[in-house]
């Protein structure tokens, strides 16, 4: 496979004796806007050179562009007993990251064929242009020395798809490595020019690939050759095929696999939306090896891939095709390890090729393997849960999956151990018996790893209870076009039902409402509503969601009660003069009414001569009104039904002057702005009266109060109903003292009468006030 630019071996020596490798990229051709808008993925090698016995290390050290990265080693039976850290240069920002720790403890692999590296789980860093690299031997143990050939290896995903190169794929290819100096070292001619002893390969490699594509044991590898330039000649190795010996991370149990592939089962649900292979831009050219197939899928181990949460979906693609070449082209597997793949969009890709829908035999979960299928969830799960778009994806796919061969997603399986080992609860494991697993089971459950992290582990009830059914947390949030009182709705018949579900939509395959237990209207599972028309009377009312596996679900039943009869008002709005301050735009009046309902009634609202809503128990309100004019008091009673009656009647306050009273006895005039009309009537004389005649329904007597005011009887129609002081320790003008209100219009006539009360026998009048 050709590179586009020869690598030129250095090497930089260390203040401490070690020596890092560089290379330096001699000029190539320019391949032309449209090769640097698409460029395939690279994986670069460098060795770890520098440090001691027990540890190795690269100084921070400019780099081509790369966003994932991992350590790998020679020998992938042989464990990294210890740390390995990394720092990376952000291409964007241009600062470096806090120390990264890889995970190391990556599933072992049965049987590994020549050439196949152990390697750590690939870390997604994001565009980067720069790495510092740390690997340290566990201490305490005279066994754990590190392995040899320990490299840091870095992935550039390429840019392959339509819209990677739209949202800025075309940036210029980046120029080469070079080492920094450590402070006081001294470059030199090469003196580690030639291959390491311990077989590593010294210079870095462009990973397309100074191995070659994956041998079968029919197929001689072949051997990139090195230029005339190049000052050593790298040994290539050549990743076995895992057709031929299980070295993706498997391992044989009594289910064999097959490289025939077998028919797609049809699923007892949809198969939910998957990106392609080729959709997410697989280089199928280092992949060339035939997949291998299981006899069915009896179980799901759920996975996270590490790394970064913050990427941008959009990034997605890149990081699928970065952990493919780390798979293949650093691992030495003949494809990516897992099935499938979903981002924290929820967005699924297709991993392991050999179809969506047959039983893929894939590298995920050891010991696991010939039984199950793995799903990856890309990001760190530790300490972060995934999202619900997430959540609901990974149960879409477990239950198309599992559907494909009848199971429950919420069941539990046997399974037959291909490895004796034990997992990460410390529950052992011996090759050939069965266990019992969760038909969605994490990768720990497994192995003995952390993944899929602590947080994403606990979510995996809820990813089996969607994924199985019936729909969860169903419930009718409101019914629009009725009212509700108490527990009882109120409608004149046309409703709309509204609910939710915790249960993602997109695993719901209808929702239908329920009237007295038969289906009236069925909308689709996206729904939050529909909308139907009752006939007449009570109604039990609920929502029924059918979940995609055909199971079941019911909201609480809700009576609904439909009817036409509007409320009454037993008492019309009347108004009465009520006490207080008297202006001739403002005569205060207190408004009265009653209205009932036959079923329940809602409020009162007052629409004229202004507004204001009123409970159904309430029968009153102070309000005030203008004298001389003929006002409308329209009130409208509604029931929760929402039918309404309306009445309307008309008042008009009158406000009669002292002039226009018959007197008795002697009256003085008075004048002042303080009285209504400008002026009112004093007496101070015993027996001194006015008498007014008027037709209305409601009088009031207006007066002016002092601390030297007297008392005053009052006659209705003849008769003495009241005796009225007005002594008052303030002054005050235009007072409602005294009030009467009957219970229709008619003829009335009050008479007031000056008792001559001793020490203050002045009683002033300012008029008479009444409602027609």
């Amino acid at each position: 496979m050709k590179r586009r630019a020869w690598l030129t071996l250095g090497a930089v020596v260390l203040g401490g004796g070690g020596v890092v490798t560089y290379a330096v990229a001699s000029p190539s051709s320019d391949p032309g806007a449209a090769g640097r808008a698409k460029r395939p993925a690279k994986v670069y090698d460098l060795a770890l050179k520098g440090g001691t016995g027990d540890k190795r290390e690269l100084p921070r050290t400019d780099t081509e562009q790369f966003s994932m990265l991992g350590v790998s080693w020679t020998g992938a039976a042989k464990r990294l007993d210890g740390t390995a850290q990394v720092r990376t240069r952000s291409l964007d920002t241009g600062q470096w990251s806090a120390w990264q720790d890889l995970e190391l403890n990556v599933d072992p692999l049965e049987n590994p064929g020549v050439g196949v590296r152990g390697a750590s789980e690939p870390l997604w860093v994001g565009p980067s242009d720069g790495m510092q690299v740390q690997v340290i031997r566990k201490n305490g143990t005279s066994s754990s020395a590190l392995p040899k050939g320990l490299e840091v290896n870095l992935v550039d995903p390429g840019v392959v798809t339509d819209a990677e190169t739209k949202a800025g794929g075309t940036a210029a290819e980046p120029a080469a490595f070079v080492a920094d100096e450590s402070p006081g070292a001294t470059a030199s001619a090469p003196t580690d020019s030639a291959a390491p002893s311990d077989g590593t390969t010294a210079a870095p490699t462009d990973g397309q690939t100074t191995t070659s594509p994956a041998a079968t044991d029919t197929t001689p590898a072949a051997t990139d050759s090195v230029p005339p330039s190049a000052s050593a000649s790298p040994t290539d190795s050549v990743p076995p095929s895992d057709s031929a010996s299980p070295t993706d991370s498997v391992s044989p149990s009594p289910s064999t696999s097959s490289s025939a592939p077998p028919s797609a089962p049809p699923s007892t649900v949809p198969e939910p939306p998957i990106v392609s292979r080729a959709d997410w831009g697989a280089d199928e050219s280092i992949s060339p090896e035939a997949p291998e197939y299981n006899a069915d899928v009896k179980a799901i181990f759920v996975h996270h891939t590490d790394g970064a949460n913050d990427y941008s979906c959009a990034d997605s693609p890149s990081i699928i095709r970065s952990i493919y070449a780390y798979h293949v082209q650093v691992s030495g597997w003949k494809d990516i390890g897992y099935n499938f793949l979903v981002d924290k969009c929820g967005t699924i890709f297709e991993g392991r090729k050999g179809g969506v829908d047959l039983p893929v035999f894939g590298a995920h979960t050891y010991g696991w393997n010939r039984e199950a299928a793995g799903v990856a969830v890309l990001g760190d799960y530790t300490t972060t849960s995934a999202t619900n778009a997430t959540l609901a994806s990974v149960a879409r796919l477990a239950a198309w999956k599992l559907g494909q061969y009848g199971a429950d997603p919420a069941g539990t399986t046997q399974l037959t151990a291909g490895a004796s080992q034990h997992n990460y609860f410390s529950t052992d494991f011996t090759a050939g018996s069965k266990y019992t697993f969760q038909r969605i089971s994490g990768h720990r459950d497994g192995y003995n790893t952390e993944c899929p992290g602590g947080l994403l582990y606990d979510q995996l009830p809820t990813i089996r209870t969607w994924a199985s059914g019936p729909v969860q947390g169903l419930k009718v949030s409101s019914v629009d076009g009725a009212g509700l009182s108490g527990s009882t709705y109120y409608t004149k018949g046309g409703i709309t039902v509204r609910w939710t579900a915790t249960t993602p939509a997109s695993l719901i395959s209808k929702f239908e409402l329920l009237v007295d237990g038969k289906s009236v209207a069925t909308t689709s599972g996206t729904a939050t509503s529909v909308g139907a028309t009752l006939a007449l009377g009570s109604h039990t009312v609920a929502v029924r969601a059918v979940h995609q596996s055909g199971k079941t679900a019911t909201s609480a039943a809700l009576t609904v009660v439909a009817e036409t009869t509007a409320p009454t008002f037993t008492t019309n709005p009347k108004l009465s003069l009520r006490s207080g301050t008297v202006s001739t735009s403002a005569i205060p009046v207190t408004l009265g009414w009653k209205a009932t309902d036959d079923k329940a009634l809602r409020e009162v609202k007052l629409l004229s001569p202004t507004t204001a809503t009123f409970g159904p128990t309430t029968t009153t309100s102070n309000r005030t009104a203008k004298s001389g004019a003929a006002t409308v008091w329209s009130m409208r009673a509604y029931d929760y039904a929402g039918n309404y009656r309306t009445s309307s009647p008309s008042y008009t306050p009158v406000i009669l002057q002292e002039t226009a009273a018959t007197k008795s006895g002697s009256w003085t005039t008075r004048s002042s702005t303080s009285y209504l009309g400008g002026q009112s009537y004093s007496s101070g004389s015993k027996g001194a009266s006015l008498t007014w005649t008027f037709t209305g329904r409601s009088a009031a007597w207006v007066v002016s109060r002092a601390a030297s005011s007297g008392q005053a009887y009052i006659y209705v129609d003849g008769t003495k109903i009241s005796t009225v002081d007005l002594k008052s320790s303030t002054t005050l003008y235009r007072q409602a003292i005294w009030t009467k209100t009957w219970s229709s219009s008619a003829k009335h006539t009050i008479k007031i009468v000056v008792v001559g009360t001793s020490g203050r026998p002045t009683v002033t009048t300012d008029s008479l006030v009444y409602i027609k």
